[in-house]
């Protein structure tokens, strides 16, 4: 019998230095043998952001050290290993540069295949590392740098329903947190905040609520919580503004979501399927609850990443260069960086989705 497949992923688009290692499984669902992540909050803290150049440095300091801590946890020797699976794009070019050319040199000393991963691809089979889906399936995926629904088809074979038309979801909630005063990186202490404050304080706006198919929109609502926040006096009142905000969120998601729901549909000869929440906002509580409780009313099954693998890390990339692998889909060791890669590369709406301001 043949040995099942073990792929080494490496992860460097953005801030976020992550290698694992991953092993096929009979069952669907394969075995992650390791998976190291090192942050870089230290780093950009008191930048209120990430640095580009300082998480390239970063990442090249980091990156020889990880690679071996995940090999040595996984205990599998280099040489068990069947492909190099690395992320191209999106993200930042200089990290993207240095994961890339890591990897490069991995396959090449090693002489297994190179596999080059679009790390939104990643997000959206991160669910397949604990749970057999079949395709298609409805993804939200909601990011630092993207938020957008999409018909997960099967491999490399996406179409967006709606995106955003501004800023991401994730980057809403870290500049929300930001205005707070809650330090770098705020988004997820949001929650924190809005746990102690009363969502109802603070009506705010939904941009394009009521129009835009499933397209998103937050430019507006960040506006509207820079002119309260200089208005605020005491945390009760950044309390119950995080509250309100998130509240806000909730409700924007849920009405969006049932428009991508019958989007699905029309698309699947109105098959319900699995509807895949992905992407470091899938993290937030109060969102996985309200859309677990709007998928079981609409007959979807809802499905969220371990919280572990919401965020960016290499498990992800290695799962795609697993599929890849499988398929033969290899790359050459030319294959550049990608920063603005999308995952739908035709990226068309379909027809009543446009946006109308």
């Amino acid at each position: 019998m043949a040995e099942k497949p073990i792929i080494l992923g490496i992860e460097t688009s953005c801030d976020e230095t992550a290698v694992s290692i991953i092993k096929d499984n009979d069952n669907g669902v394969p075995e992650i043998l390791s998976n190291i992540i090192s942050s870089q909050f230290d780093v950009h803290k008191e930048f209120g952001g990430v640095v580009p150049e300082l998480a390239a440095r970063s990442h090249v300091e980091k990156i020889d050290l990880i690679a071996k801590k995940a090999i040595k946890d996984s205990g599998v020797s280099l040489n068990s290993i069947s492909a190099i699976s690395a992320t191209y794009g999106p993200g930042l070019i200089v990290c993207l540069s240095v994961g890339l050319s890591f990897a490069k040199g991995l396959s090449s000393t090693l002489g297994i295949p190179f596999i080059g991963v679009n790390h939104l691809e990643g997000h959206a089979l991160s669910p397949k590392l604990h749970d057999k889906i079949q395709y298609p399936y409805l993804l939200l995926l909601i990011s630092g740098g993207h938020s957008q629904y999409l018909s997960v088809n099967g491999l490399g074979n996406y179409k967006r329903l709606g995106t955003t038309i501004d800023d991401a979801l994730g980057e809403a909630f870290d500049k929300t947190a930001k205005l707070l005063g809650i330090e770098f990186p705020g988004g997820p202490k949001i929650e924190e905040y809005a746990r102690k404050g009363d969502p109802n304080k603070y009506e705010l706006p939904k941009p394009i609520i009521n129009k835009g198919g499933c397209n998103l929109s937050f430019a507006g609502l960040k506006t509207a919580i820079l002119r309260i926040t200089k208005k605020i006096k005491t945390d009760q009142e950044k309390f119950d503004l995080a509250a309100s905000f998130q509240k806000t969120i909730e409700d924007i998601l849920i009405i969006k979501t049932k428009v991508a729901f019958d989007e699905f549909k029309k698309l699947n000869s109105n098959n319900s399927g699995s509807f895949v929440v992905a992407g470091g906002v899938a993290a937030n509580k109060g969102i996985r609850k309200k859309l677990i409780e709007l998928s079981n009313k609409n007959n979807f099954n809802p499905i969220f990443p371990d919280l572990k693998l919401c965020g960016d890390n290499a498990a992800m990339i290695a799962m795609v260069g697993l599929e890849k692998f499988k398929n033969k889909q290899f790359d050459s060791l030319d294959l550049p960086a990608s920063p603005r890669l999308p995952l739908d590369k035709n990226a068309k709406f379909l027809k009543g989705a446009g946006v109308v301001l």
